[in-house]
């Protein structure tokens, strides 16, 4: 296992979503919070779990542990101020935790705010052990050079199979909803965080008939891929010190360049990993303020035109 190869595997079995000592990063349970507006989708339960779903906070942030049955939740804007652009939200947590505060609801409400319907994906997780102690034991443990290697983009169809019904169904669900929700079907694009963006990139990769209008990739891996003839525009941020992606090459942008795409790419000097919505006194803190700048330039920040 290479060097690069094997730190792409620990942060994704890690949840790491830190906002770089701002907070405990202690795991304490809390109470599975009310999810009212949650809505369950139609790819059931994930196989072969035993495991029940649980949370705890970290970081002054909220997490949940061993889903198996995938949710949306939307976070709609005032139908005045509605766009007609949606983004499904997928939050990291290395396929074993889900950060659903500062990747999830908060980048939902965020997007809301600027007219965009927003909804969060809560995806279905590798099992962990129900205990939490169990849970920081198998944590460790991936550290181990016995890992396995991590799923690439470009081989996730089977290794990532649950996660990426989940995200086809949100997609099949935004659009079956379009009318209700103020929303253009041909206006439903795709943001991830960490696991979240490999998801984010696997759906487009995987051609299975979710396609995104465009893509916002934070902090996931960049690696080469080949770019399906109809890709959407592309955005990427990473933090130059993020101890997983920080040194691994820019291959991603690279293909989407040569493939003649739209790309924009924002390196920003420190941020570490995980920043996410977190306020830091650094700027990687403005991803966001450059994902909106970068989604009016090309338009979906506008009303939308009505179809006939």
């Amino acid at each position: 296992m290479s060097g690069q190869t094997k730190a792409v595997w620990i942060c994704l079995a890690l949840a790491l979503s830190s906002p770089a000592g701002a907070q405990s990063d202690k795991m304490t349970p809390i109470a599975i919070p009310a999810q009212p507006n949650a809505i369950t989708l139609d790819t059931g339960k994930l196989p072969g779990a035993t495991a029940p779903e649980s949370w705890h906070s970290q970081y002054g942030s909220k997490f949940a542990r061993n889903v198996t049955v995938a949710t949306l939740t939307p976070f709609l804007p005032d139908p005045a101020k509605a766009n007609g652009t949606a983004v499904i939200v997928a939050p990291g947590g290395g396929f074993m935790t889900l950060s659903m505060e500062n990747e999830g609801w908060d980048v939902a409400k965020a997007l809301a705010a600027h007219g965009v319907a927003a909804f969060v994906l809560k995806y279905r997780l590798n099992q962990t052990p129900a205990d939490m102690a169990g849970f920081e034991k198998s944590m460790r443990d991936m550290f181990s050079g016995t890992a396995k290697r991590p799923p690439q983009p470009e081989d996730a169809s089977t290794r990532l199979a649950p996660q990426l019904a989940d995200a086809r169904a949100a997609f099949a669900l935004v659009r079956s909803h379009a009318k209700q929700w103020h929303v253009d079907p041909n206006r439903v694009g795709m943001v991830g965080f960490s696991a979240g963006a490999m998801l984010t990139l696997s759906t487009e990769l995987a051609e299975n008939g979710a396609n995104p209008a465009f893509l916002g990739i934070i902090y996931g891996p960049l690696a080469s891929v080949t770019v399906p003839a109809n890709a959407p525009p592309l955005f990427v941020a990473l933090a130059a010190d993020d101890p997983f992606f920080g040194n691994g090459g820019f291959g991603l942008i690279d293909s989407w360049r040569k493939a003649k795409k739209p790309v924009e790419f924002h390196l920003f000097e420190q941020g570490g990993h995980g920043f996410g919505m977190y306020q830091k006194d650094t700027t990687s803190t403005g991803w966001f303020n450059e994902f909106l700048l970068w989604m009016k330039m090309h338009g979906w920040l506008r009303p939308a035109q009505p179809t006939h």
